[in-house]
């Protein structure tokens, strides 16, 4: 899975081709594209936001020993997808590589969620947190990181 998101598609543009011939969202119009993209960034903001909170909430109830390496995992995921998120708002085309980051720290945290997980509640709920909210941000990132930046005129504008 982490090697898909770090694969970018050809220069043609991305690989699938909709039953009207177009490759991927290029073919949106522009407008709408950029405004899907503000979306998902928000909703990525969000997530990371989210986080912070969150990272007080483990520092208080664990031990120092365990709350650690969970603290520097969560805080690496909120960097992650606040940069992918806030860069996506912006319509910055560097977005790529801070949502690719975020997929796999999300993916790595929903393993080790359920691995070293208590059978029982703790079990239950590491899986009802992994299939509402990490699994579907992971697939987001990763989708966000193959996709083009829908910039090409953008980054030759920045470039000139």
């Amino acid at each position: 899975m982490a090697l898909v998101a770090l694969i970018s598609p050809a220069d043609s543009g991305s690989c699938t081709v909709d039953s009207a011939g177009h490759d991927g969202p290029e073919h949106l119009d522009p407008a709408r594209r950029r405004r899907a993209r503000r979306w998902q960034g928000r909703i990525l903001t969000a997530a990371g936001l989210t986080l912070l909170p969150w990272l007080g909430y483990l520092a208080g109830s664990l031990p120092p020993a365990q709350a650690a390496p969970w603290i520097a995992l969560d805080a690496l995921e909120a960097a992650a997808l606040l940069t992918a998120g806030t860069r996506l708002i912006r319509a910055d085309p560097r977005h790529t590589a801070p949502a690719t980051v975020a997929a796999v720290l999300l993916l790595a945290d929903v393993y080790l969620d359920l691995s070293t997980a208590a059978p029982g509640p703790a079990l239950a709920t590491a899986a009802l947190m992994a299939a509402a909210t990490e699994l579907p941000l992971t697939a987001l990132c990763a989708w966000l990181a193959t996709q083009p930046s829908g910039g090409a005129g953008t980054r030759d504008a920045r470039s000139s």
